[in-house]
């Protein structure tokens, strides 16, 4: 799996060679990027920005996200939560959907012999498969009172694995 957005010094090397100009704001963003396996909305980002730097504008966020985007360095993803999410993956995968908070996670499953049946192609050419899961985190479960979806305890006191 390919390790999350490129370091700060990598996107700015990107940005320059690209002829885009390298500001204050798009090295606070970079940063905020950097290390993250999150797939946060342009929201979340301006909020983790706007603390280190209260003028920049969502504008400036949404931006430097969608140039990344177009220079291949994250993914967009509208998954239905409300807000595009941007994705540091690179890497073919899937997504968990939490339906109560939102949380989307990676989830690494091979579909390979996923197709559309014969005559249901609706004369599409089909260059991509994604795959989202949804359902409700261990979190989630954890707030509401249910027992972990993976641990459970048996009447014996061991444990019993779920699937």
């Amino acid at each position: 799996m390919l390790g999350p957005v490129k370091s700060p010094a990598e996107l700015t090397e990107l940005f320059r060679a690209r002829g885009l100009k390298i500001t204050p704001q798009r090295l606070c963003i970079f940063e905020a990027l950097h290390g993250s396996r999150e797939h946060p909305t342009a929201e979340a980002v301006y909020g983790r920005v706007r603390a280190e730097m209260p003028a920049i504008s969502l504008r400036t966020v949404y931006q430097t996200l969608n140039d990344l985007a177009a220079m291949g360095e994250l993914t967009t993803l509208d998954l239905g939560t409300g807000s595009t999410r941007f994705d540091p993956n690179l890497e073919p995968h899937h997504h968990l959907v939490c339906v109560r908070c939102g949380r989307v996670d990676d989830v690494h499953v091979d579909f390979t012999d996923l197709r559309i049946p014969d005559g249901a192609d609706h004369g599409f050419r089909v260059s991509s498969t994604e795959v989202v899961f949804r359902g409700e985190c261990a979190d989630c479960r954890a707030a509401a009172g249910e027992e972990h979806p993976i641990m459970a305890t048996d009447t014996t006191g061991g444990a019993e694995a779920h699937g």
